[in-house]
């Protein structure tokens, strides 16, 4: 069965484009449009969509409105269309807590060109997000069974050796789609004399992190701010990579990171695995990560090489993941030492570095 999809805009143009795109891919079909947020509200309650692509700047009712209203009335996926301007950023995020699930940059030449490129990762990411799991988890959460090392060393001849705990210099977190609220819900539980210092990395365009960053350090203990090259890395601070850049820890001037235009072959900017591996050479086993929500495999690698100098790896649970791509991609290397629940991963941390 074709995903159903629901496209809401009001500009007529936009909105023709969209539907020609979805309607030439067999796997989606385009089950009804409108033009504005009440009307959209209205169609998710007849229609049943299975995914409402949303503009946020509407007359009768605006985008993040009718996202709110969806969700109280029938919830539905919802893929939001954003200009990229801090402006647009603020929006984005109050759709993202609205309960939309992802967003894309809205750029009318990139629509209006006939793009195999453009078609393709908005098909794609129409369809991921149709099969999202909204708010995670529908149950109270649950602790999960660890899969953590053994409390002690076993050489080849039975000898035991205990394994002492190594003090955490470093707390490093990655994410993607899903991650916005994930880390927000995170980071809240973070107290104020948190006594080490975090490097997050999270899925966005370079218009969009320093906005994030403004709302985290807003609405949290810690001090959150985007990361810029040369920043000190201390304690209770949180650094976040740049959007359309990587973030790499460098251990000079008593640990600093690095920002970089980083290289053109990476799908991501920032990516995970780049800050990973930079913090597995700077922190060796000293490191705990966690890789939240977010499709593909980033953060595989970088937690490989996390692991093979001794530092912990975290993985978000699959029923508290909006996508279990990139947590399930470190499990499934066999790189997790626990897999934690969304509402858990906060107080884990403050147990792990205290």
């Amino acid at each position: 069965m074709p995903v159903k999809v629901l496209v809401v805009d009001d500009s007529g143009f936009f909105r023709r484009r969209l539907v020609e795109i979805f309607d030439a891919d067999p796997r989606l079909k385009v089950i009804g449009t409108a033009n504005n947020g009440k009307e959209a509200v209205e169609k998710v309650q007849s229609l049943s969509p299975d995914v409402v692509t949303m503009d946020y700047e509407m007359p009768v009712l605006d985008g993040i409105s009718a996202v709110t209203n969806i969700m109280k009335l029938k919830p539905t996926p919802v893929l939001m269309f954003s200009s990229l301007t801090h402006e647009g950023a603020q929006v984005t995020l109050d759709a993202l807590e609205a309960g939309a699930v992802d967003f894309m940059p809205k750029n009318f030449e990139d629509i209006s060109r006939d793009s195999a490129v453009v078609k393709h990762t908005l098909v794609e990411r129409v369809i991921t997000v149709a099969r999202t799991r909204l708010g995670g988890s529908k149950g109270p959460a649950q602790p999960l069974a660890k899969k953590a090392a053994p409390k002690n060393i076993v050489t080849e001849r039975g000898v035991i050796i205990p394994r002492a705990r190594k003090k955490v210099g470093l707390v490093a977190i990655g994410t993607s789609t899903g991650g916005p609220m994930a880390l927000q819900t995170v980071l809240k539980r973070l107290p104020k004399d948190f006594p080490t210092p975090l490097v997050l990395v999270q899925h966005m365009p370079a218009a969009f992190t320093n906005a994030f960053a403004e709302r985290l350090n807003h609405i949290c203990q810690i001090q959150v701010k985007e990361a810029q090259d040369g920043d000190k890395l201390q304690p209770g601070v949180a650094l976040l990579a740049p959007g359309g850049k990587q973030m790499m820890v460098d251990p000079r001037n008593g640990g600093c990171v690095r920002i970089l235009q980083g290289d053109e072959r990476l799908n991501y900017k920032p990516s995970v695995d780049v800050t990973f591996g930079s913090a597995s050479k700077c922190y060796p086993g000293k490191v705990l990560s966690v890789v939240m929500t977010g499709m593909g495999a980033d953060g595989r690698e970088g937690a490989r090489m996390l692991k093979d100098t001794g530092s912990r790896v975290w993985v978000q649970s699959e029923d508290s993941c909006v996508i279990y791509g990139m947590p399930m991609a470190v499990e499934k290397a066999n790189l997790a030492d626990d897999i934690i629940h969304l509402e858990h991963i906060g107080d884990r941390i403050i147990k792990e570095v205290f």
